[in-house]
């Protein structure tokens, strides 16, 4: 009853931008932290970035100074704004969060996963 959609991935040059969003819907109670991971061709998955319920942020060496997570409670969404991409940054990304359904009155936490947005940078 929970579902994670990912949007905003496309295709872009080298040294452009995109914002990626995950929008959290169904019977949410509360939702803890929020990741952003990829995963590249011949890669291990890499976590590209968290962010807390309060707000606080980590994120991967490799993105550092170029991407900024952020998120909106209220839409229940979390945003990835990447800039500065570079070929390397090419990967299906997707989302993960930490959510909290109440059912007679139990309330139960577990991830979700969504299915992913690819990003292709091209040089």
């Amino acid at each position: 009853q929970v579902q994670l959609v990912e949007s905003g991935g496309g295709l872009v040059q080298a040294g452009g931008s995109l914002r990626l969003s995950c929008a959290a819907s169904g019977s949410i109670f509360s939702i803890n932290g929020m990741d952003w991971y990829r995963l590249a061709p011949g890669k291990q998955r890499e976590l590209v970035a968290h962010i807390s319920s309060g707000g606080s942020t980590n994120y991967a060496d490799s993105v550092k100074g170029r991407f900024t997570i952020s998120r909106d409670n209220a839409k229940n969404t979390m945003y990835l704004q990447m800039n500065s991409l570079t070929p390397e940054d090419t990967a299906l990304y997707y989302c993960n969060a930490q959510i909290s359904t109440k059912v007679a009155g139990v309330i139960t936490f577990r991830d979700y996963w969504g299915q992913g947005t690819q990003v292709t940078v091209s040089s």
